[in-house]
């Protein structure tokens, strides 16, 4: 029973959101049923209400520090050939009440090749990394990184910009890893691991 002067909140779901008309200017995600768009959670899931908000772009600052880290991870994976790395905005469906769009993910090749869809990858990921913003930073700390958690996700990195420093998830961690020199990454089946020197990327990012 709804008492007088609740609001029932809406539920959405993975599938809910594969209903929506594209909109390049805004990033759906849902996250334990719950809506986001632009990493503003959506009050009481009414997207209708909600449409007249105006939800702030990501920051100059940010999208380099994307393209930065996608470049290293590209160059990376190029040599290793275990991965393929993609940028935002395209989804990844982690559960049915759950679909995400990371600013980073690592899938691995398929028979050699990248995969062409998130279900030809088999819904397996190999990293995922999210650049905080001021409008993201709790759910990329706390609610983002449980659900990658849950998920099996084998690493998460979050990426500080004002810090200068990682921190890295994995599955069963209670704390990050926090990392502010380099960064070492070796995938399964990989070689040779990836040696980020954090110091030299957040310079290019951030500058001196």
């Amino acid at each position: 029973m709804v008492m007088a002067g609740t609001t029932t909140r809406k539920l959405w779901t993975s599938a809910d959101l594969r209903e929506l008309p594209e909109d390049r200017s805004r990033r759906y995600e849902v996250i334990d049923g719950i809506l986001y768009v632009n990493g503003v959670e959506v009050p009481n899931g009414d997207l209708a209400a909600f449409a007249g908000v105006v939800t702030p772009a990501p920051s100059w600052r940010h999208g380099d520090a994307v393209e930065a880290l996608f470049l290293r991870l590209h160059e990376y994976l190029a040599s290793a050939r275990v991965g393929d790395v993609r940028l935002a905005p395209r989804d990844v469906e982690l559960a049915p009440d759950s679909t995400v769009q990371p600013d980073l993910f690592v899938v691995p090749l398929m028979n050699g090749r990248r995969p062409r869809s998130w279900e030809e990858a088999g819904g397996r990921l190999l990293l995922v990394v999210e650049v905080l913003s001021p409008t993201t930073a709790r759910d990329d700390r706390v609610r983002k990184r449980r659900l990658y958690q849950r998920a099996g996700v084998p690493e998460y990195w979050v990426v500080d910009l004002d810090a200068r420093l990682v921190e890295r998830w994995r599955p069963g961690d209670e704390r990050g890893e926090l990392l502010t020199e380099q960064l070492v990454w070796r995938p399964d089946e990989a070689a040779t691991p990836l040696v980020l020197d954090l110091e030299a990327y957040f310079a290019d990012v951030v500058g001196e």
